[in-house]
Formats: C-alpha cells, sequence, structure tokens
C-alpha cells in the first residue's frame, strides 16, 4: 500500500498540530505532487510573515519539509497530469485539489498497486472517493 500525501498532512506533521495523520506512523512509502513542496513553503512564510513562526521555528519547520519531501515520491506536474487535472470531476474541486488527485490517479495507473489518499482536505477526500480511491485523513 502507498499513501499519496497532500501537503495538509505534512504541514499538520512539519507544525506539529492536533490530529495530524494516524496512519503516518506506519507510512510504508509514500508519493505526493511536487506542488507540495510550494504549498508547504508558502504556508510557512504565510506564517512567518503574520509573526506567529519565530525565524528559529521557520528554520526548523522549512527543515522538517525538506527531510520529508527526500523521503516520498514527487511527481512533476506534467502536461498529462494538468490535462487529466483539467478534465471534468465528478465533485466540485479546486485547481491545486485537482492536480493533486489527477496526479495519484495517474501515479495509480502507472504503478498499479493500491494508493490510498492521505489528505485533511474535505472536498480532495469527497472527489478520491468519488473515484475509488480509498481517503484517510478526513
Amino acid at each position: 500500500m502507498t499513501l499519496y500525501l497532500d501537503s495538509s498532512v505534512l504541514l499538520r506533521v512539519v507544525l506539529r498540530q492536533p490530529d495530524a495523520l494516524a496512519e503516518w506512523s506506519s507510512v510504508p512509502q509514500g508519493v505526493a505532487s511536487a506542488l507540495v513542496q510550494v504549498e508547504c513553503l508558502r504556508t510557512l512564510d504565510r506564517l512567518r510573515v503574520r509573526a506567529t513562526l519565530s525565524d528559529l521555528d521557520q528554520a526548523v519547520r522549512r527543515e522538517g519539509v525538506f527531510r520529508l519531501l527526500d523521503a516520498i515520491e514527487l511527481i512533476e506536474p506534467t502536461p498529462i497530469v494538468l490535462a487529466r487535472a483539467a478534465q471534468p470531476m465528478p465533485t466540485e474541486l479546486g485547481t491545486l485539489d485537482a492536480i493533486h488527485l489527477a496526479t495519484a490517479l495517474l501515479w495509480q495507473e502507472g504503478a498499479n498497486t493500491e494508493l490510498v489518499m492521505a489528505t485533511h482536505d474535505a472536498a480532495l477526500g469527497t472527489a478520491a472517493r468519488a473515484f475509488g480511491l480509498r481517503v484517510v485523513g478526513v
């Protein structure tokens, strides 16, 4: 089993927030869109600007993001992924979530193995379920 990890999962771990993914400690293999790096680092920067994170906290959290990203397979948002994300979806879904879902679906098709969507985002979880993926985190 492989977990597709969206930024909400990674950020809860890095920020040590409550209700982090229960399955986190047993993630055998993780995969994510390369977008998670941008999403996570932009979130940390917003928190720093709002004075929620000190410079030291910012540095520690950024290091945590990079360590997590080093441990998972990152998939670039290729033209094929973007074309799939642009197609109609069975549920309402924003642009970045559509790219995450398209990435997950294409990865699963190519890997021919069970992929579980790990997210704390209700809309992404609902859309993933509509495509038949098992979802954890919501």
